[in-house]
């Protein structure tokens, strides 16, 4: 496996392709200076023809950074997923997506591409992730919950069942969002109020 973003994140998702007994052979990073990530090497700018046959997991916490970057990679992706995660056999998982320790994910629940599921993090059944959500960790989920492309949820927030979130929203930590929350929002508390419209980014 190669890992392109040689950031803290890089970290947890190399702890969690290591865990299933699997490589991680090296990592990109547009920062040249960087050499090695604790002992695995950082080979610098990304590569198509750099071990071509090796899937590529995007490493990178922020999404509109991470979209950027997955747009650039011609090699397929892969998924990490931490044996510890409970995945249901019925739920589908998308390439580029990485799933922490701890995490549930249960029945005809979608996740998409390049998501982040963070540590214990719980996606009830028949909810969907677009592309490029990042859940933070203790996030939950309740049933039937949509969450937009680009969305990140902080940590320890509650969606109620059934309730659409926007694409590219910011949900404040902790909040609990009882309603609908169209696009380009940030939400804070309990419950979840817009305190504001975010820039389109993408």
């Amino acid at each position: 496996m190669l890992l392109y973003g040689a950031s803290g994140h890089a970290k947890v998702v190399r702890d969690c392709i290591l865990a299933k007994g699997k490589t991680v052979n090296a990592l990109f990073d547009d920062n040249t200076d960087l050499i090695k990530l604790d002992n695995t090497p950082v080979v610098g700018i990304y590569r198509a023809d750099y071990e071509s046959g090796l899937p590529v997991i995007v490493t990178v916490g922020d999404n509109l950074v991470r979209k950027k970057l997955a747009s650039r990679v011609k090699h397929v992706f892969g998924t990490a997923i931490h044996p510890s995660a409970i995945v249901s056999s019925y739920a589908k998982v998308n390439e580029g997506s990485v799933i922490m320790p701890g995490v549930i994910v249960n029945a005809a629940s979608v996740i998409g591409k390049h998501c982040i599921l963070n540590s214990s993090s719980v996606i009830e059944y028949e909810c969907t992730l677009e592309d490029f959500v990042h859940l933070s960790p203790n996030v939950t989920l309740c049933a039937g919950a949509s969450i937009g492309e680009g969305t990140h949820i902080g940590a320890g927030a509650t969606i109620i069942p059934h309730k659409k979130i926007g694409k590219w929203c910011v949900i404040g930590a902790g909040s609990v969002i009882t309603q609908d929350i169209p696009d380009y929002s940030m939400v804070v508390g309990i419950p979840g109020k817009i305190i504001k419209a975010l820039v389109k980014k993408a």
